[in-house]
């Protein structure tokens, strides 16, 4: 038995479930642009912890990260703090 769009989608019209169905793929797009951007980003962010560890520095510059914490909580609002968190984590490499 197939499923309908109206009910892969929670919609009580069709109309509704192809406006939904459309804007899923939407995001579907968007969050893999937003995995390949963090990917990018972490990186980036190793390239930077290998510098300042060959230089005698630490992995991590705890001040910079209060900056990204404060961007990411200007431009998104508090869930921005938990966002930003997360993705520092990510970035931070691996001990």
């Amino acid at each position: 038995m197939s499923v309908t769009e109206t009910e892969k989608t929670g919609a009580r019209t069709e109309t509704a479930a192809t406006v939904i169905t459309g804007a899923r793929e939407r995001i579907d797009a968007l969050d893999d642009r937003i995995i390949g951007l963090i990917q990018e980003r972490m990186a980036v962010s190793a390239v930077i912890q290998d510098a300042r560890i060959a230089s005698g520095g630490r992995r991590v510059n705890l001040a910079r990260e209060m900056e990204v914490l404060g961007h990411y909580r200007n431009a998104l609002g508090k869930p921005g703090t938990s966002i930003a968190m997360t993705m520092l984590e990510l970035c931070r490499g691996r001990i």
